[in-house]
């Protein structure tokens, strides 16, 4: 998925993504690891593990759809401003696959920046033996949150 040439609005976004994301016990649980950090393009990346899985050893679609959630809304955050914090407010996932593979790759990029709104899309990538196929992905709308001491980057 290209990505389009955006300006962030703070110089250190990728330490605050970093910083943010090391705080996410979801992400945590999914032993998920930050792969790219790009302004306006976030990767999420994690390992098959049998916890993870549904009945037919698949990863969850649960699951799928937590890491996308997080890799475009990360990569919403990383053009907002440096008081602003994200929160999700809609998305849409097409589950194209079964996620059968031995690790996982969630992208996400920005389609439209906005001072308030940013609508991001998503897909996530089945990887076995270096070999991607594209399992699922997701329409996803943000919003940039100020002014709020109890929701912070």
């Amino acid at each position: 998925m290209s990505t389009a040439p955006f300006e962030p609005r703070c110089a250190k976004f990728a330490a605050r993504v970093r910083d943010s994301f090391s705080r996410q016990g979801a992400m945590q649980t999914l032993g998920a690891r930050l792969g790219f950090v790009s302004a306006g393009a976030v990767d999420i990346e994690l390992d098959w593990a049998q916890g993870l899985t549904q009945q037919h050893g698949f990863l969850h679609a649960g699951m799928v759809a937590t890491a996308l959630d997080s890799a475009c809304g990360y990569a919403g955050f990383t053009l907002m401003g440096n008081d602003a914090a994200v929160l999700t407010i809609e998305f849409k996932i097409n589950l194209l696959a079964p996620a059968r593979g031995q690790r996982f790759r969630m992208e996400g990029r920005v389609l439209k920046p906005g001072r308030t709104i940013t609508v991001c899309e998503g897909r996530a990538f089945a990887i076995t033996d270096n070999e991607e196929k594209l399992v699922a992905t997701m329409g996803c709308t943000l919003m940039a949150v100020t002014g709020r001491d109890h929701i912070q980057g």
